[in-house]
């Protein structure tokens, strides 16, 4: 069997872990370096990342300021403004990766996939024909062949 190198993963295997009092996607969203969190948008009460383990190029999570385990804690607003901030993020991704689908879904639950329990977040993936192949089936991986800061720009 040949080893994959993921060399950036290195950084975060060794990196202390400390006992937040909040959340990933709060602490997130309070932070000033949307560079360094890869956040490319902020909206009234939502924003746009980039997912930092991708399935595929383009990954973003679209994430409410308020951390809600899932939509029945949203108001209105800002129901309203996480489905147009997808539409944007879409269009967006559209415009620039020229993806030929999407996959944009909500996992709740750790059965259903949730890797981050506590906060709502809301996945775009942009999809291209041929773009599953052995990874993901044999290995339980997949390659992105594009570095996040890159896209980001």
């Amino acid at each position: 069997m040949d080893p994959l190198h993921a060399p950036w993963r290195i950084e975060y295997i060794l990196a202390p872990k400390s006992a937040a009092t909040e959340g990933l996607f709060t602490q997130i969203a309070q932070s000033n370096d949307d560079e360094a969190n890869l956040v490319i948008v902020r909206d009234r009460t939502c924003y746009a990342l980039l997912n930092r383990y991708p399935y595929t190029g383009g990954h973003l999570m679209i994430v409410p300021y308020k951390q809600v385990r899932d939509m029945n804690g949203l108001i209105d607003e800002e129901l309203t403004d996480l489905l147009k901030l997808i539409c944007r993020c879409q269009n967006v991704l559209t415009q620039v990766m020229k993806p030929e689908g999407f996959n944009i879904g909500i996992n709740l639950g750790k059965v259903a996939g949730a890797g981050i329990l506590e906060h709502l977040h809301i996945h775009i993936v942009p999809r291209w024909l041929g773009d599953t192949n052995f990874m993901p089936i044999l290995a339980n991986a997949t390659v992105v062949p594009q570095v996040l800061q890159d896209l980001a720009v």
